[in-house]
């Protein structure tokens, strides 16, 4: 139901197909084009109808939920053909409802039954799509509408037309800027917070480097690390799997300038009240729904982050003397930078230490995968120049990974690193061969712990260690021989040295790698928060300077909730 339009997109010649073998797979790699861009370029995904349609909603709803601009288009039967009021199921063959279906999960979704209204709508999606948040819009295509002819005329006129998205929003009030100041300027622990909402603004490098020139310590949440760059002044991720710095500085600053943050429980823990339990909270949001969703606020400003950032200098902002509480969280994060898998024969923290030094000075973007690798790449991978993560947020897809990395290779003129787990590979493994075929410059690491670990740990938390379908009743092949068999350098490493060798090799070569790291023991993401405990009460908990093993004396910490 979708080969008239791939059939003229085709004849046309100006537009580069990439065929995907599952529909949710292309959605990810288009979606990865607008990240790769910072949502300069918006990409097409399209499916036929029935599970071509249903297939793409996982990518829709990642669109959705980290504000990606996208086009989706499905096929769908012929307009004599749709069931329409009649009551019935289905009428034409793989007739499915679609536009119904996501709504709750797209900025615009409509059905087109006249071919003359195809490009004002085609118009209007897209002009929605980069309108204020970003987020995904969805056509769906008729066969008949797909093979009906529009006069050229007609087709330049809209062709030509520029885009209608509308201002992100007014201009950032007066009062609220001469707020912002006084604020700021009377803090003596200031700490900034970068949420996903920030990290495509033009000006980010400039407000991070004049950060570290005031040596104003900021944190990021798990969609603000993907492009903020390793800093003495930067204390990384805060949250349920963030650092122990980072969350420490959240619970002690006086003042958090919080920008495209939404706040949600994996960055305040369940806790809420006692989130920046010392703070002056001040936030920036483009969206107001976000910002009335969040009582204990001192400052609300309504602001796009690229307009907040173009208009805001923090020289004229930080101006107390601040450089104990610098010199404070320094110290903290100098104590809490250990190695807390130290028992482990190749430890998460090593495995990214690594991948640090084997990338330190080379452009390069990583992808990871949902689970257990993110959160420990997330924690532990350091960014420098031409540098960028990408990672699922609110979706929270496995399966993520690699076909998100294949639409990042196609845009990159950099190296790509996937960084996967055993789980979330299978779930698209098949675009294994969609890198061969493309002869993507793409290297594959899978973190392979024989086990779904992240659920895993939640199981031996607060299941007495009952791992059905983690452990129990899991299994998973020996990616490497599949990497072969997909005509793909593939190699297994058990030990730190192989694992260096793999990365040294990984850099000398230009194309597709997989690297299988073997690291069964490797089931916990430490340090983590346990339902119930506050920010700075990660597990397991430090006494003097060093972890407390799991099975320490202190199951009420471990076992928080439960108790």
């Amino acid at each position: 139901m979708i080969t008239y339009l791939l059939d003229s997109i085709h004849r046309e010649g100006k537009t580069k197909i990439i065929s995907m073998h599952h529909e949710q797979a292309a959605a990810f790699a288009a979606e990865a084009v607008a990240r790769q861009t910072r949502g300069k370029e918006v990409a097409l995904a399209m499916g036929t109808s029935g599970p071509g349609a249903t297939n793409l909603i996982t990518g829709i709803g990642s669109c959705w939920f980290d504000s990606i601009p996208c086009l989706f288009i499905t096929g769908q039967v012929n307009t004599n053909e749709l069931k329409g009021e009649k009551g019935i199921r289905q009428s034409g063959f793989q007739e499915l409802d679609i536009v119904p279906m996501v709504k709750g999960i797209t900025k615009y979704a409509t059905q087109i039954k006249d071919p003359n209204d195809l490009l004002p709508e085609l118009h209007k999606a897209l002009s929605l799509s980069k309108s204020g948040r970003n987020g995904p819009v969805l056509l769906d295509l008729p066969n008949n509408v797909q093979r009906a002819d529009i006069l050229d005329k007609e087709a330049e006129q809209w062709i030509s037309k520029p885009l209608g998205a509308q201002k992100k929003v007014a201009m950032i009030e007066r009062e609220d800027l001469a707020n912002l100041k006084k604020l700021c300027s009377a803090s003596k622990k200031p700490l900034i917070l970068f949420g996903g909402g920030a990290i495509w603004a033009d000006h980010i490098k400039e407000w991070t480097d004049m950060l570290d020139e005031l040596q104003v310590p900021y944190v990021s949440t798990l969609l603000g690390q993907q492009r903020v760059l390793a800093s003495d002044f930067n204390l990384n991720m805060i949250g349920t799997y963030g650092s122990r710095a980072a969350n420490w500085a959240i619970q002690n600053c006086d003042l958090l300038l919080v920008i495209g943050a939404r706040l949600d429980i994996r960055q305040t823990g369940a806790i809420k009240d006692d989130f920046a339990r010392k703070a002056r909270i001040i936030r920036v949001d483009i969206d107001p729904t976000e910002l009335n969703n969040w009582s204990n606020t001192a400052l609300k400003i309504l602001a796009d982050a690229s307009e907040f950032m173009e208009r805001v200098d923090p020289m004229t902002l930080f101006t107390s003397d601040h450089h104990g509480w610098t010199k404070q969280t320094k110290e903290v994060a100098q104590k809490f930078e250990f190695d807390e898998y130290e028992s482990i024969c190749i430890s998460p923290y090593e495995v990214f230490h690594i991948l640090n030094t084997s990338m330190k000075g080379k452009g390069a973007e990583f992808v990871a995968d949902v689970g257990n690798n993110q959160m420990w790449a997330a924690h532990s991978l350091r960014l420098g120049p031409r540098q960028v993560a990408h990672y699922s947020g609110g979706m929270g897809a496995m399966g993520f990974g690699l076909p998100t990395a294949v639409g990042i290779a196609l845009r990159s003129n950099t190296k790509t690193v996937c960084i996967t787990g055993d789980g979330g590979m299978q779930l698209n493994i098949h675009e294994l061969d969609t890198v061969k075929r493309l002869g993507l410059d793409l290297a594959v690491l899978v973190l392979n712990n024989m086990s779904l670990g992240m659920v895993k740990n939640f199981q031996d938390m607060y299941f007495e260690g009952r791992c059905q379908s983690t452990k129990l009743g899991y299994s998973a092949p020996e990616f490497y021989k599949i990497g072969k068999a997909y005509g793909i350098r593939s190699t297994r490493v058990t030990t730190v040295r192989g694992l260096k060798n793999a990365l040294k090799r990984m850099n000398e070569i230009r194309g597709p790698m997989l690297i299988e790291v073997m690291m069964e023991n490797a089931t916990e993401c430490r340090p983590r928060l346990t339902y119930g405990c506050k920010l700075d009460q990660q597990f397991p908990r430090i006494k003097e300077g060093m972890a407390l093993l799991p099975n320490s004396k202190q199951p009420s910490e471990r076992h928080g909730s439960r108790n």
